[in-house]
This record gives C-alpha cells, sequence and structure tokens, in this order.
C-alpha cells in the first residue's frame, strides 16, 4: 500500500490532487466532485483508504505556513562543509591515525565511511529533505519512531553544551595570542625559570611540565586547584567572559534563521582550508617536518586484527561527519525539493575526509619539527583531544618565526571551526521546536526570545564546564553524550527507515526528489539499498557491541585522574536517557492507536495523511504553470460548466 501511495505521490497534478480531494473538493450544484473531475457520488467502488487517519494539528498547521529555504545550493553545501568539518578533523583524526598504526588506519577508516558513513548521511539528508520539517515532525512517516528524534535532540543538546566551551577556550587563546612573546612561550619572562630549571614537575607523576602545559592546566583549565569531579570549585570568569561572547556570536548569527547563518558560512566554512593550506607550506619547509610525516603515515599492518582500531575508525565517523545529531537533517528540511541529495552527499563527505587526511600533514609536520628541535620521538610531544590543540600544537606554534602571527591564525581557523559545527548542532534543536510549535514561525519577536532564552541556558548550565573541576566534567560529557546513544539512535533509525517505511518506498521517494534523475542515481541507489538493510546494521552492532565491552572493562579517566564508580554510573545515565526516548515514544504512539496490540503496531508504523500530501502538493505548486491557478475552497460554477463537465466524463467512461 505504501507503493500505490509513492506512486500516486509522484504522479501528475491530478493525481495528487485526488490523493487530497477531501480536503480540495469542487460542489457543483449541490453534487461534491473530486478535483479529476469525476463525481463521487456516482462512482460505483470507491478506492478503499486503509491510511485515513487526519493529519495531526501540528502537521496541517505547519503544512499551511511558510517555511525557509537556503538561498542558494552553495548555501546549503558550504554549512554542511562547515557542520562536518570540525575540531574533530584536526586535532582527533591525526592522533587516531598515528595512535591505531599510522597509514594503515586508512583502511577501516575507508571501510566504515562506505559501509556506515556515505548511507547514513544520505539517509539523514533524504530524510529531511523530502520531509521538510525538523528531527522530531519529520517521523510523521513512521510515527512509532518518534522517539529517535527526540533522541537526537537529546544528544544535541549535550553536544551542545559542551562544544561551545572548546570555543570558549579558543576565544582565551586567541585573545592570549596577541601578546609577544607569546605567554606559553619560553621567550615569556614568566617562563625563564621553567624552561631553564628542568626539575619542574608535576606532583602527582614527577614527570618535568612545558610552559604550554602550565598556562593550560593553571591559567586556563585550574584543574590544579580540583581534586576530581567532586570537586569543581569556583567559576574561572575569564573562561566564563569568554564563553558568553562565544553564545552572543552564535545568537546573533541564527537569529535570522537560515537567512543569516547561510550567509555566515561563506567565510567560516572557506576560512579554515585557507589557514590548512598556509600552515601545510610552511611547516613543509621546517626542519624535522618529514619525520612527523613519516611518523603519522607509517604503516603497522598487525594493527588490523586490533578491535580498537575498527571502533575508532567508526567513531571518527561518526564525530566527524555529525550523522544522528539531528543537524544533517534540519539543515536538509530547507532545501527545495528536486535537490539531488545523492550528489550533495557524495560531496560532502568527500570533502570532509579528505580535510581529515590533509589536516593531518599541518600537524605533524609542524609536529616533527618540534619532535627534532627537543630531541624526543614525536609520539612524546603529540597528544589527543584538547590537548593536542591547547598544548602540543600552541608549543609547536611558538617554536616558528612569527609565531604571534601563526598562533593568531590558528586558533581563528579553530574558532570558526567550532563555531560552523555549532551552527549545525543549534539548527536541529531550534528546527525541531519550531516545528512542533509552528506558530512561533510567524512571529519574530517570540521566535528571537526562544533563540535568546535557548542560548542563556545554554551558558548558565555550562558554568559548570568552565569551574576548576569543569575539566572533569566535560571530559564525562564528551565521553558519554556521543557514545553507545548516538550509535542506537542511528541503527533504529536504520533499522526503521529499512523495514518499517520500507526501504524500496525510500529509494523511490529519493527518486522522485531526483526530477531529472541522471542514470548513475539510480545504480549508486542500489548499493546504498544493500548498505541500510545488511551491511550498515551489521557494523553498527559490531560496534555497539564492542564499546559495551570497553565500558564494562575500562575504567574512565582524565589524565591521572580515574573517574569514581558513580561518575561513570552518571555517564551511562546520560548516555541510557538519549537511547530510551525510542522505547518511550514506542509505547505512546501505540497507546494512541486502537485494536489488539498487533493493529496497534501496525498502524503505528503507517505513515500520516500529511506525509505524501503535503510533499506532493508543495511539489505541484512548484510545478505548475504560471496561468494555472489551483482552488483550495469551495468553486460555484454556472450550469453550462456543469453540461460541460458531465459531457466529459461520459465520454472517458
Amino acid at each position: 500500500m505504501q507503493d500505490d501511495i509513492g506512486k500516486a505521490a509522484a504522479g501528475s497534478p491530478a493525481g495528487v490532487t485526488g490523493a487530497s480531494s477531501a480536503q480540495n473538493s469542487i460542489h457543483l450544484n449541490g453534487h461534491t466532485v473530486a478535483h479529476n473531475g469525476y463525481n463521487q457520488t456516482s462512482t460505483p467502488s470507491p478506492q478503499p483508504q486503509p491510511e485515513s487517519r487526519p493529519p495531526s494539528p501540528v502537521s496541517t498547521q505547519s503544512a499551511a505556513l511558510p517555511r525557509e529555504q537556503w538561498g542558494g545550493k552553495y548555501e546549503f553545501l558550504l554549512s554542511c562543509i562547515g557542520y562536518c568539518v570540525g575540531l574533530g578533523n584536526v586535532w582527533r583524526f591525526p592522533y587516531l591515525c598515528y595512535r591505531n598504526g599510522g597509514g594503515v588506519f586508512l583502511i577501516p577508516y575507508f571501510i566504515m565511511l562506505f559501509f556506515t558513513g556515505v548511507p547514513l548521511f544520505l539517509m539523514e539528508l533524504s530524510l529531511g529533505q523530502y520531509g521538510a520539517a525538523g528531527p522530531i515532525t519529520v517521523w510523521k512517516c513512521c510515527p512509532l519512531l518518534k522517539g529517535i528524534g527526540i533522541g537526537m535532540l537529546c544528544v544535541s543538546t549535550l553536544v551542545c553544551l559542551y562544544y561551545n566551551v572548546i570555543i570558549a577556550w579558543t576565544f582565551y587563546y586567541l585573545g592570549s595570542s596577541f601578546q609577544s612573546p607569546l605567554p606559553w612561550s619560553c621567550d615569556a619572562i614568566a617562563n625563564a625559570a621553567i624552561c631553564g630549571n628542568n626539575s619542574t614537575g608535576n606532583s602527582s607523576s614527577g614527570r618535568h611540565l612545558s610552559p604550554t602545559e602550565i598556562f593550560w592546566n593553571e591559567r586556563v583549565l585550574g584543574v590544579v586547584h580540583s581534586e576530581g569531579l567532586h570537586d569543581p570549585g569556583p567559576v574561572r570568569w575569564p573562561l566564563a567572559l569568554c564563553l558568553l561572547a562565544a553564545w552572543i556570536i552564535i545568537f546573533l548569527c541564527m537569529l535570522k534563521g537560515i537567512r543569516s547563518s547561510g550567509k555566515v558560512v561563506y567565510v567560516t566554512a572557506t576560512f579554515p582550508y585557507f589557514v590548512l593550506i598556509v600552515l601545510i607550506i610552511r611547516g613543509a619547509t621546517l626542519e624535522g617536518s618529514l619525520q612527523g610525516v613519516a611518523f603519522y603515515l607509517t604503516p603497522d599492518w598487525g594493527r588490523l586484527a586490533n578491535a580498537q582500531v575498527w571502533n575508532d575508525a567508526a567513531s571518527q565517523i561518526f564525530y566527524s561527519l555529525g550523522i544522528g545529531v539531528g543537524g544533517l537533517l534540519s539543515m536538509a528540511s530547507y532545501n527545495k525539493f528536486d535537490n539531488n541529495v545523492i550528489r550533495d552527499t557524495i560531496i560532502i563527505t568527500t570533502g570532509n575526509c579528505t580535510t581529515s587526511f590533509f589536516a593531518g600533514f599541518a600537524i605533524f609536520s609542524i609536529l616533527g619539527h618540534m619532535a627534532w628541535r627537543k630531541g624526543v620521538p614525536v609520539d612524546q610531544v603529540a597528544d589527543t583531544g584538547p590537548g593536542l590543540a591547547f598544548v602540543a600544537y600552541p608549543e609547536a606554534l611558538a617554536l616558528l618565526p612569527g609565531s604571534v602571527f601563526w598562533s593568531i591564525m590558528f586558533f581563528l581557523m579553530l574558532f570558526m571551526l567550532g563555531v560552523d559545527t555549532l551552527f549545525g548542532n543549534m539548527e536541529g534543536i531550534t528546527t525541531a521546536v519550531l516545528d512542533e510549535f509552528p506558530h512561533l514561525r510567524t512571529n519574530t519577536l517570540h521566535k528571537s526570545l526562544f533563540l535568546g532564552a535557548l542560548c542563556f541556558s545554554f551558558y548558565l548550565m555550562g558554568l559548570l564546564l568552565v569551574t576548576d573541576g569543569g575539566i572533569y566534567w566535560f571530559t564525562l560529557i564528551d565521553s558519554f553524550s556521543t557514545s553507545f546513544g548516538l550509535i542506537i539512535i542511528t541503527l533504529f533509525m536504520c533499522l526503521g527507515i529499512s523495514f518499517f517505511y520500507g526501504v524500496n518506498q525510500f529509494c523511490q521517494d529519493i527518486l522522485d526528489m531526483i526530477c531529472h534523475c541522471p542514470p548513475w542515481c539510480g545504480k549508486v541507489l542500489l548499493y546504498f539499498k544493500a548498505c541500510w538493510v545488511f551491511f550498515t546494521p551489521f557494523l553498527l552492532l559490531f560496534i555497539l557491541t564492542y564499546i559495551f565491552i570497553e565500558m564494562y572493562n575500562t575504567s574512565l579517566h582524565y589524565g591521572s585522574y580515574v573517574y569514581p564508580r558513580w561518575g561513570k554510573a552518571l555517564g551511562v545515565c546520560i548516555g541510557a536517557t538519549c537511547c530510551l526516548q525510542i522505547l518511550i515514544w514506542a509505547i505512546v504512539a501505540i497507546s494512541k492507536e486502537t485494536g489488539t496490540l498487533k493493529n496497534r503496531f501496525k498502524s503505528a508504523i503507517r505513515p500520516l495523511n500529511s506525509w505524501r500530501v503535503n510533499n506532493s502538493s508543495s511539489r505541484v505548486e512548484e510545478n505548475m504553470e504560471p496561468e494555472r491557478v489551483e482552488a483550495p475552497f469551495t468553486v460555484t460554477l454556472t450550469d453550462m460548466d456543469f453540461t460541460a463537465m458531465t459531457w466529459e466524463v461520459g465520454s472517458q467512461a
């Protein structure tokens, strides 16, 4: 039945209008006649309509309201590239690459990209573009799975909460970079004693601390004043002001929706590439740079047998592409209906992964120079996560001639990378709320107040992460917000679309959107269909199993601090809260139906009428000739028109 409805939705304007004849009928001298010209009262055998549930009030109201669209195709592409190309491309991918066997890490990375990343990326873009709705409302295609949208909203909220803290750190370093010499360099007067005295060490490990480590731990984080997760300490007000400035910038850039953020990405999405190219050229001229590049790419073939390598590859794909948090789905919902999502998916995913690969050359060429200057192996100067961006790399920049300029460029690049990614996460939240409460779209003041309240709430909650012990809470949220909960959400999204909604119908929807589909599109969809049904769920189950095993056997730690059991349990609860939304809202959807449990389930996985009627009507209006006027209300015709209508029906019979 879903295939029949899909064909009707993809057909001619008359066929589409006939699907919505209950709403747009014409009264002819007391007789009700559908738009296709047939008298409904005289039809001998009316077609059954098993999907006769009325559309929800929210869906009907949102369909009547105007929806924004991107100002141009390049705005959408740049927004998605800026959303995907984030801080993880600069500090996470290079570290994972050298930690997991160098160049051999690219093998599991590209396997996970082709069989999980690209298929799920296309699924989110297609679902958002076809439904023209946010992460929650779009599940009118399968009301049973509405909890997937709620879970995406929870994950996106957690990511926004801690991601802007990284931007606040970047602000702090960017402001400090205008000092000459740099405050974390050995040329600074305050660090003269530290650089000249190798006995200065960490009280817990006795290891010699560099000026960059002292600057990061004491002046920025203040973590030396906290005993752990239970002792957050006071708020560090310089960081709190940087966090406030970051949220004000996000608010101003998103104030007018995609009309404003779509213009900002022309700068924020392209400037990091300029900086990366400059850093690669500069790094290639440094002594010892080839040592760092060789360390980055030297393969260790024995690591392929380690499940950790495959898990890291999959986690990097999810982290980098931004799958499962609703940002992609929301941005695609503002596309034109006939946009070629397959082409966009190939462009964006290729650009993102290429950026990750080339960012490694920029990072490790300079780290190789730093290792040559210090006379130590490269693995002793590289670190993971924030340590690479805020400890190792600033130290490398301080060794370059013109260090102030390079430091400003680097942290300005980090700032723009972070802002672009946060745009996508915030867009996922705002679109979901505006679609559920569409009256906010028509009232500019209310929409601005909502966005301001949302940003201010995130700022207040983020103050916990800029305390002396905030880095411990930061690590906890970062470790569990995008862990097993995100994998479960994407797994159910893949299974729900493939088996509840129907993978054949979903592929037909994609072909319906691409009006002039090239021959290669249909062939490529066969590959995606195989991934959605078999390869992607299998790999996601493998990753999920490994995550649970690793989470049970290993402890969470930051540096030398090992998290207590209650802290780890709190992190598990954070991840479980996100994925449990699927079960909770599935129960709600089934309870709203009537009949036996089997009938309730069948009704809950059936698309609402508004899912296809609204999309079909919007496409008919786009392709309608200028002189044709659609009549959504009652039209009174003369007797001559009625006679002519009767003659036409009789001739066709």
